[in-house]
């Protein structure tokens, strides 16, 4: 009985182990440790690490490697075995609720009829909100740890958010209620929560409908060396230099712009840079596919500051 279960297991998960092993290898971790985390033998690690395993479908390939590189990220973060395995395990929902994965599935089993795919569907709905709040925290944690964040805190303060796929209003967008701030030398927020943000729950929901890779989104400040930093670490960069504007037109104006560099360009946006006007901040806004991939960004901008 070929069912999706045995077509994750047979087809999918080599690839995905032995891409996450690659990533985990080349970010310094013994195969012993990388056979821990994956509860594989080290015999199997090196096996992966020499590439012997089944290849997939192009298309499929860059979807589990795009899967390998977060889960990757997780790991790197100190994420739990726990952690690891239900972020897998909603993967896993998320290819089939959203019919990727249904074409590869029906082929493999041999099977005509795709309405198993519309049954996980369903059942990837009650696992949605619970995978972004917790991405969130994990990637808010490494935040406040990194000493070096202080420094980027605006002003007004920092927020970061994570929308659910395909956000409808900004009760779909979780994000840290009052924002991330500072208290006595270091980094302080509440846990996330769901309709707590307007301005950049709104900024998401906006990409949304052109750019719906795009789920996550933090402000951070700007200045010289930012400025200098956003060059030096390559990122595709926007600017907003209008000056008579409030914060609804500059939600409007940071998707226009969004939307005009990624019809031009096939991609998105790394980062829009706010000049600031009368009320308004400068400031930045760093852009990704989710909040992990944001504060690699920072990590990666907080290099060249």
């Amino acid at each position: 009985m070929k069912t999706p279960c045995v077509f994750w297991v047979e087809e999918i998960l080599p690839a995905l182990r032995a891409k996450v092993a690659k990533y985990l290898y080349e970010s310094g971790f013994t195969q012993v440790k990388i056979s821990e985390y994956l509860g594989i033998t080290q015999a199997m690690v090196s096996k992966y690490l020499s590439g012997k395993y089944k290849s997939l479908d192009k298309e499929l390939e860059e979807k589990i490697d795009e899967i390998a590189k977060e889960i990757a990220r997780m790991i790197t973060y100190g994420a739990s075995t726990e952690e690891i395995i239900k972020a897998t395990y909603r993967k896993f929902f998320e290819l089939f609720e959203s019919g990727f994965l249904c074409k590869y599935y029906i082929k493999y089993a041999g099977l005509k009829d795709e309405s198993v795919c519309y049954e996980i569907f369903k059942l990837a709905q009650q696992t949605s909100k619970s995978e972004v709040l917790e991405n969130l925290n994990l990637a808010l944690s490494e935040l406040l740890k990194d000493e070096r964040f202080l420094e980027l805190i605006p002003e007004i303060r920092s927020n970061i958010a994570y929308s659910l796929p395909n956000p409808r209003d900004i009760g779909d967008v979780a994000a840290i209620p009052g924002r991330i701030t500072k208290v006595k030398g270091k980094a302080f927020a509440l846990p996330p929560e769901f309709g707590v943000s307007q301005h950049i729950a709104k900024i998401l929901v906006g990409l949304s409908k052109f750019a719906p890779e795009v789920r996550s989104v933090i402000n951070i400040k700007f200045d010289e060396s930012i400025e200098k930093a956003l060059r030096e670490a390559n990122f595709l960069v926007e600017e907003i230099k209008e000056k008579e504007r409030d914060e609804e037109k500059t939600v409007e104006i940071i998707v226009e712009k969004f939307a005009k560099f990624y019809e031009k360009e096939g991609k998105p946006l790394d980062a829009v840079v706010d000049r600031g006007a009368f009320g308004i901040e400068p400031c930045v806004y760093i852009f990704g596919k989710n909040p992990l991939e944001v504060v690699e960004k920072i990590k990666k901008l907080e290099s060249y500051l």
